[in-house]
């Protein structure tokens, strides 16, 4: 009799790729340095992360500015986090209509040498990235600027024999590592823990972060 393999806990994860990500960052690029070279004006005035030589963050409302850029990226965001949801919350695939969102938006300069610890964003339900420039990094390094989900299940490595030692995709236990590309937008759990790699590179590392949480309108 053949046996039916299934993943019991899953973690739900999304991605999509903006269709004309060339002219989009082009257009966010310029924007965001000129914000950067603002310094103390426009970073984050109460980081809860170590901020290291090499990474700007700035403050937590990104999209609430009105240039037709951010406003473009906003729109290719919200409408792809609305996909996923309707995807995956069965009490939401009529549509997402009376649920109200609240957002945190903003994003990182990342140059040589720069990284970002491990954290996750505990008083959200959904977090993501979009990636605007990789920075060109240096092929020299290996998971070089990396986004690195370490495997939420903690007991997953207890015991190791040649059983389970090596298990296909999804049912492996090591990190899931992704290196972001320029009109990349990934979705995940806000609980789940994440970092940057140690990025190296000639140019400018740029994400832009959010989270968000819902609640149903009057």
């Amino acid at each position: 009799m053949p046996v039916n393999v299934f993943p019991a806990f899953a973690v739900p994860m999304s991605e999509a790729f903006h269709p004309d990500s060339a002219t989009l960052n082009a257009q966010l690029m310029p924007l965001v340095l000129a914000l950067e070279a603002q310094g103390s004006a426009y970073r984050n005035p109460d980081p809860v992360m170590h901020q290291p030589a090499g990474l700007f963050e700035s403050d937590f409302n990104f999209f609430a500015r009105e240039e037709p850029c951010v406003q473009a990226l906003r729109s290719f965001v919200w409408s792809s986090l609305g996909e996923f949801l309707r995807d995956i919350n069965p009490n939401l695939a009529g549509g997402t209509q009376g649920l109200q969102i609240a957002t945190q938006t903003w994003f990182h300069v990342t140059r040589n040498g720069g990284y970002f610890g491990y954290h996750n964003h505990p008083m959200a339900s959904w977090s993501g990235v979009y990636c605007v420039s990789d920075g060109d990094p240096d092929p020299n390094y290996s998971n070089n600027g990396c986004l690195v989900f370490p495997h939420p299940q903690m007991a997953v490595n207890t015991f190791l024999d040649p059983a389970n030692a090596l298990l296909r995709w999804p049912f492996s236990h090591g990190n899931f590592v992704l290196t972001l590309k320029p009109g990349q937008l990934v979705f995940f759990p806000s609980w789940l823990g994440h970092y940057v790699t140690p990025f190296h590179g000639p140019g400018q590392r740029v994400t832009v972060a959010f989270n968000a949480w819902f609640s149903r309108g009057e």
